[in-house]
């Protein structure tokens, strides 16, 4: 699988949207979106939120299987 960050960027490609749009419709900066495609470590999740609902994508939670 994909990092998370790559998907984001496929995805966004796939919608035919350039990196401005994105932030446009999601109400953040087009830095914004360039650093969460990068995979900045650390980042707001509120910010993150408008873009993954631009995306058509929603952060999910599974459990880690351990050895």
């Amino acid at each position: 699988m994909e990092p998370w960050h790559a998907q984001l960027s496929a995805r966004r490609r796939e919608l035919g949207l350039r990196q401005v749009d994105v932030a446009e419709l999601a109400g953040v900066s087009e830095r914004f979106v360039r650093l969460l495609e990068s995979g900045k470590d650390s980042v707001r999740l509120d910010k993150v939120a408008p873009v993954l609902d631009v995306l058509g994508l929603r952060l999910t939670l599974v459990p880690v299987d351990t050895p």
